[in-house]
This record gives structure tokens, C-alpha cells and sequence, in this order.
């Protein structure tokens, strides 16, 4: 390489370090440093008043003992169970019916999208409203067919059944439009082929769609995953937790620690052992799949 053709590409180089200096910066001061941050302060008692005092693994032995960690924990591994498949097959479903060539099929794609627009926010005030016990729409509509309607948001049995519901309406949408695309990249020649020799739709479903779907619905599988194990708004603002933590989850039980009981120490081990659960899982995934595969 010539001398000049060296002096290009470190000019080259100059500036493009130059252009990606602010955003290395920001990516320092605002991810990496307050990861660490959190890490170290994950073994101190800090209270955002006092100094920090070096706890050693303090923070994560109380968590076996704390009753209100295992209750959320718990919580939230319900949610995780039951909105992960849900959010799976509900869409892959709507997907593969939407995938047909069918005069007006687009308002219908856009009508389940609508929810995945709107705020989380605004979705949970609307469905607070919804499942409010003495004029909500639901126990109106249980009225007419002779039932009585439930106290959604402040029974113990019902709250947390409420905020999967909300979650699962908002993000079925999302997750549609995620397997429709995979649809949609597969060649349409197999299912030519497949039609030639007389393939049942099932059978297209289960040796086709489904093998061709792989990559896909691990990648829906994963953000699902994460989502639900991040679920803090529809809690906060449909029942705050309540009844006696009966709807509370891990996200929230650590804002509280951090924002209200002023206990920083323990909510950034809270926040650790968190981000240990979803790399675990994900991880998990990523190697029951590579065996499929094999």
C-alpha cells in the first residue's frame, strides 16, 4: 500500500471517529457507566442520603427471606407464563390467516395494529376503565348474560388476570405483524409443490410454515420474553400493585425499593438479579433451538 493511499484511509478513520466521538460519549456517561454504577452499588446499603457502605453479597442473601421478593417474583413468573405462549400462538395464528390474498385483508392487518400504536399509558387507563367493577364495560356486559361481574382491579384472584389481559391485547398486534413478515419471506414454491401432492393445510402448516418459521418465532419468543419480565405500566396504573402485592412484579417492587422506600442498595440487586433471569432464559432458548437444529 502506497504512502498515499495510507494517508486516505487514516483520514478516513480521523473523521470517522471524529463523527462517532458524541455518540461513544453519550453511550459511556448514560449506558456503561451507570451499569457499573449499579453493579457496585448492588453490594452498599445506599439510601441516596447517606454514604454507601460496602455490604459485601448483603443485598442478595436477604432476597431469600424477603416474603414481598418471592410474592413478586412469583408474580411475575405467572405473567411470563401465561402471556409468553399466548403472545405466540395468538398471533402466529392471526398471522397465517392474514397471510391470504383476500380482497380488503390490509384493514384488517391495520385494525390489529391499531393497539401496538397507542401508548401503554393510554391502553391501561382505557381497560382500567373497562374492568372498573361498578360501571366498567365488561361487568356491564356480564350483567346482560346474568353474571355477576367480578371487582377486577381490587380482587386478589382477578387483579393480576386483568393486567395479563391488557398485555396481551396491546402486544398481540406487534407480534403478528412480526410472523407475518417471516410469512411472507418464505417461497412460494414449496407451497406450490405442496399442492401438487395434495398436502393438506396442517400438514403445510406443520412441515412448511412452522420449520420456515424457525428464526422468527425465536425472535418473538425472546422480546416476549423480555417484555414480560419488564411489564411495569399496565401494574402501576391498573391496580398499583394491589391487592396486598397480588398484582405487583418484579419491575415494580424494584421501583419502590429505589423511588419510595429510598433503598438504592437493594433495588440495584433487585435490578441485577433481574437481568440474570432474562440472560439465563434467553440463553436457554438460544441453545434449545440450536439443538432443534441439529
Amino acid at each position: 500500500m502506497g504512502k498515499g493511499r495510507k494517508k486516505v484511509v487514516y483520514n478516513d478513520a480521523f473523521w470517522a471517529g471524529i463523527f462517532l466521538l458524541p455518540s461513544l460519549i453519550g453511550l459511556v456517561i448514560f449506558t456503561i457507566y451507570p451499569l457499573f454504577k449499579s453493579l457496585y452499588l448492588s453490594f452498599t446499603d445506599w439510601d441516596f442520603v447517606h454514604k454507601a457502605n460496602f455490604i459485601g453479597a448483603g443485598n442478595y442473601v436477604k432476597m431469600v427471606s424477603d416474603t414481598k421478593f418471592l410474592r413478586v417474583l412469583q408474580n411475575t413468573l405467572a405473567y411470563t407464563a401465561v402471556t409468553v405462549p399466548v403472545l405466540i400462538i395468538v398471533p402466529l395464528v392471526l398471522a397465517v390467516a392474514l397471510n391470504q390474498k383476500i380482497k380488503g385483508i390490509r384493514f384488517f392487518r391495520a385494525a390489529y395494529f391499531v393497539p401496538v400504536i397507542a401508548s401503554t399509558v393510554s391502553v391501561s387507563l382505557i381497560w382500567q376503565w373497562m374492568f372498573n367493577a361498578d360501571f366498567g364495560m365488561v361487568n356491564y356486559i356480564l350483567g346482560l348474560l346474568g353474571i355477576p361481574g367480578p371487582n377486577w382491579l381490587t380482587d386478589k384472584s382477578y387483579a393480576l388476570p386483568a393486567v395479563m389481559f391488557t398485555s396481551i391485547w396491546k402486544n398481540v398486534g406487534y407480534n403478528m405483524m412480526l410472523f407475518l413478515a417471516g410469512l411472507q419471506n418464505i417461497p412460494g414454491d414449496y407451497y406450490e409443490v405442496a399442492e401438487l401432492e395434495k398436502i393438506t393445510i396442517l400438514q403445510k402448516f406443520r412441515y412448511i410454515t412452522v420449520p420456515l418459521l424457525k428464526p422468527t418465532t425465536l425472535f418473538v419468543t425472546i422480546i416476549t420474553i423480555i417484555n414480560s419480565f419488564q411489564v411495569f405500566d399496565q401494574v402501576v396504573i391498573m391496580t398499583g400493585g394491589g391487592p396486598a402485592r397480588h398484582s405487583s412484579v418484579l419491575v415494580h417492587y424494584i421501583y419502590q425499593n429505589a423511588f419510595k422506600f429510598y433503598n438504592m442498595g437493594y433495588a440495584c440487586a433487585l435490578g441485577w438479579v433481574l437481568a440474570a433471569i432474562i440472560f439465563i432464559l434467553t440463553l436457554i432458548m438460544f441453545v434449545v433451538n440450536g439443538r432443534s437444529d441439529g
